[in-house]
């Protein structure tokens, strides 16, 4: 391929229609190309969760996250979160800004990850179909960003056969949406059921659809956790894990059906390893499986220092990286 990542993006930014601009960026996200370090089998990108900190302190305007991104880690690949700009999904003026602030500092953008925007495991018809509706929203931003793919949530109360068809059923129609922009909808193991690999897994088979698929968080395996005092991000930070699947199973599980991967990380030792979950474990699995995408850092350490500042957590930027020299090594190794 001759046309470089910089000018593919800028020269596509500039068209005039967005479902073709998202179109011909699927193409070019997807193929099979070469990685620049010979030594890694997948792309490395970055969640804009990882800064979440800044965002909501508003340090960091959401605009500059490509910038940010690039700058100051060096990273390319682009995993938006909703929640930073939950009121600019329609907004074009804003998304056409944020796609040329990430042309310009030559990213990719990968996904839209979509957060409270409904429950799609919901067993009441009437409620299920508006969380789908809220979200055709954000498939058309993907859309105009140039993004391949959106994630969403399945998690729901009931019986798990019930509520794994009620997803299986949202995501139906969330892919038939997409379809006609050429957005992927993806699902991450996240909140409630979402977080049984093995259920999740049982719902991508269900779906059976190649515009569907999974991402596959290292840390999100809680099956049990207390409930919240508040709906609120400090309140839920608070909550306790009562029952965790295991997460290597879990990866296993879901890798088969994996779009992406979240490299999942929060207190390392003094050797800088994570201290929750073996990574170079989770890259052997990953590699197994053949995966050859983009792998994000997810650093959530920051979010909690901005809540204990006396905590040994690293920021958000020295957490990040902490990761990614992590995850390099053992991307390295597999």
């Amino acid at each position: 391929m001759t046309l470089n990542r910089r000018d593919f993006i800028t020269r596509t930014a500039m068209g005039a229609a967005g479902i073709s601009i998202a179109a011909a960026i699927l193409d070019f996200l997807y193929a099979k190309t070469e990685n620049t370090d010979k030594e890694l089998f997948f792309k490395l990108a970055l969640s804009q969760f990882s800064l979440a900190s800044q965002f909501w302190s508003k340090k960091l305007d959401p605009l500059d996250f490509p910038m940010k991104t690039k700058t100051a880690f060096g990273i390319e690949g682009l995993d938006y979160c909703s929640m930073f700009f939950a009121d600019k999904a329609k907004d074009n003026t804003f998304l056409n800004e944020l796609k040329k602030r990430s042309a310009d500092n030559g990213c990719y953008n990968l996904r839209i990850m979509v957060d409270g925007e409904g429950v799609l495991g919901h067993l009441d018809t009437a409620e299920r179909t508006k969380a789908i509706e809220n979200h055709y929203k954000w498939i058309d931003a993907a859309a105009l960003l140039g993004c391949p793919m959106i994630r969403v949530n399945v998690e729901g109360d009931g019986a798990p056969e019930e509520v794994a068809k009620a997803a299986a059923d949202s995501l139906a129609k969330l892919i038939a949406y997409g379809s006609k922009s050429k957005i992927d909808v993806i699902v991450e193991n996240h909140v409630g059921i979402s977080c049984n690999g093995g259920w999740l897994a049982g719902v991508m088979k269900s779906v059976n659809d190649k515009h569907c698929g999974t991402l596959a968080d290292f840390g999100n395996f809680c099956i049990n956790r207390t409930k919240p005092e508040a709906q609120t991000i400090d309140a839920y930070m608070k909550t306790k894990c009562l029952e965790e699947y295991d997460r290597y199973k879990g990866i296993t599980e879901l890798m088969p059906y994996a779009k992406g991967v979240h490299a999942k990380s929060h207190t390392f030792d003094a050797a800088g390893n994570d201290t929750e979950t073996d990574f170079y474990k989770m890259f052997g699995i990953i590699k197994k499986s053949g995966f050859n995408g983009w792998v994000s850092i997810e650093y959530e350490g920051g979010l909690f220092k901005m809540y204990a500042p006396q905590s040994n957590y690293l920021d958000d930027d020295a957490g990040v990286l902490a990761t990614k020299k992590l995850v390099e090594k053992a991307g390295k190794v597999a």
